[in-house]
């Protein structure tokens, strides 16, 4: 299909789901509207929740713009919080390619013939999504059991192209509409293409494999696949095969005895040593990614698998944060506002005051309810939707934290309802601050800076004589401005005088020759 034709098929699509009405009054009622009216096109019902119509559109775009509404929906600083919820039902039903052509990419990528590379390669899918697919074998050097992960062909192309669509549109919807200007369209899709580039790349999944595995080499909570890195190229990734209980096979757990309270908080504590202690998340912890090690049903443990998607926060977002989650906890909402405006995150004209109490009231609902009732994920969610009105603006990475939290709460819930979030995170986060902050750590952070100190030190003269050289420019341009501004003052006056003069020797001439005329 032609550029062309797949950007009117995509205007298509929005303008039967009705989209126009969610732009400007100005653009309602007239030639698109109706169009739409007398169009015998199968219109989405315009009476349908907005959130609804634009997840049903996206759907229907097909693969990238599914993908691309899986990342507006971890973006309540743009979207409310009605439409993210709406786009996180987001599914991709795209049927898997040919295993003989996954067959062709693997002997291409890997220069040799499967039956060499594999003593066994199963034809059976154990997975297909729209990005990659997954096959069962076993690796003739050394038997290992492994699952071999496809990378879709065609798809780069097919990315490549409606990132291209979607970069024209976004161009015109920020020319002509405010509410795109907001949203600041371009550079979302422009961010969405950078983080689905990366997860087609199979070696960063991989070096992020091992990365995860290396932060977990002491600690039982989570179990990540070897990688074979000899085997595993851009487009296809060699991996151990594992097993286990899918997380949210509830019949099956509780049927081998699985202690789901202590499951539910290791998942917690997993969320908060990956964030604090090691600032390396998996970001797509949905339940098609995790496992559980049932075999000491006492004594249970996570399986994490596709790792094409990770976050990392800064030293300021992860302490940012970190007081941000224990002000929630303590219903400290000055203090969340003052984070929010120091942190950069609002406009920082905002009165911090106005900030409580919107948050407050957005916030004080939820605590009519018992502890273990409160979803701490989603009451981020609403400080985030309540914040918009300040002019929200937080970094891709809180985003994704923000994701994983509310991911990792649900799966937490769902395998013990009467989880309770703040009472893992309240001693913990305590503890971290006071363990990072205290002044032997900070001795030591600075022993170990020492060298970039110093060598910043050593420049410090010739920066500060390069800003002296800048300030005595400034003033030099300053004196001469003033200089130049004295000089066109006086010709201004000079000027203004002449006019004067000009005008007086003008009205004397107007009436002498008036007088003579009136004598005659």
């Amino acid at each position: 299909m032609s550029d062309f034709l797949r950007l009117i098929k995509i205007l298509h699509i929005f303008l039967k789901a009705r989209l126009d009405v969610l732009v400007v009054d100005r653009f309602r009622g007239k030639w698109i509207s109706f169009l739409l009216y007398v169009s015998p096109w199968k219109l989405y019902s315009p009476s349908k929740p907005n959130g609804e119509r634009i997840r049903r559109a996206l759907e229907e775009a097909g693969t990238i713009f599914i993908k691309f509404g899986q990342l507006l929906s971890t973006r309540p600083d743009l979207i409310s919080a009605d439409i993210a919820t709406s786009l996180q039902r987001l599914q991709d039903d795209l049927p898997p390619f040919s295993t003989d052509l996954a067959v062709s990419i693997i002997e291409e990528e890997l220069q040799s013939k499967v039956d060499e590379i594999f003593s066994d390669f199963d034809r059976t899918l154990i997975a297909a999504a729209s990005i990659a697919q997954v096959y069962p074998a076993t690796l003739k050097q050394g038997g290992h059991k492994v699952a071999v992960k496809v990378v879709r062909p065609g798809i780069l192309k097919a990315i490549e192209r409606d990132i291209s669509l979607m970069k024209r549109l976004a161009r015109k919807a920020e020319k002509h509409f405010t509410d795109a200007k907001r949203l600041r369209l371009l550079e979302l899709v422009e961010e969405y293409e950078a983080v689905i580039k990366t997860e087609l790349d199979m070696r960063v999944e991989a070096s992020n494999m091992r990365q995860t595995k290396r932060n977990f080499k002491d600690n039982q909570l989570l179990y990540v696949p070897e990688v074979y890195l000899e085997h595993s190229t851009k487009n296809v990734l060699v991996m151990e095969r594992v097993s286990g209980v899918p997380v949210d096979d509830l019949s099956s757990l509780q049927k081998k005895g699985v202690n789901l309270r202590l499951l539910s908080e290791r998942g917690v504590e997993i969320f908060l040593k990956q964030v604090f202690i090691d600032n390396f998340f998996h970001a797509d912890m949905h339940p098609g990614n995790i496992f559980v090690n049932a075999d000491d049903p006492s004594n249970p443990s996570y399986v994490a698998v596709d790792y094409a998607i990770v976050g990392s926060l800064s030293e300021e977002e992860q302490f940012q944060i970190g007081k941000m989650l224990l002000s929630v906890i303590g219903r400290n909402f000055l203090e969340v506002s003052n984070i929010l405006i120091d942190s950069g995150w609002v406009d920082p004209k905002t009165r911090p005051n106005d900030l409580e109490r919107t948050i407050r009231s957005a916030c004080e609902p939820m605590f009519e309810q018992p502890l273990e009732k409160i979803q701490f994920g989603q009451l981020l969610l609403h400080i985030f939707d309540s914040a918009r009105r300040f002019n929200l603006h937080m970094q891709p990475s809180l985003m994704l934290l923000q994701k994983t939290l509310i991911n990792i709460e649900g799966l937490g819930k769902q395998l013990y309802p009467k989880l309770d979030f703040w009472s893992i995170a309240k001693p913990f986060l305590q503890e971290w601050i006071a363990d990072r902050y205290n002044p032997k750590k900070l001795e030591a952070w600075a022993r170990k800076n020492a060298g970039h100190w110093i060598e910043k030190a050593r420049k410090l003269p010739e920066v500060a004589e390069n800003v002296l050289d800048q300030i005595n420019k400034i003033e030099d341009y300053q004196k001469e401005s003033e200089k130049r501004h004295k000089e066109l003052i006086s010709t201004l006056n000079r000027e203004r005088r002449g006019i004067k003069i000009l005008i007086f020797i003008s009205l004397v001439v107007f009436f002498s020759f008036f007088l003579s005329w009136t004598i005659k």
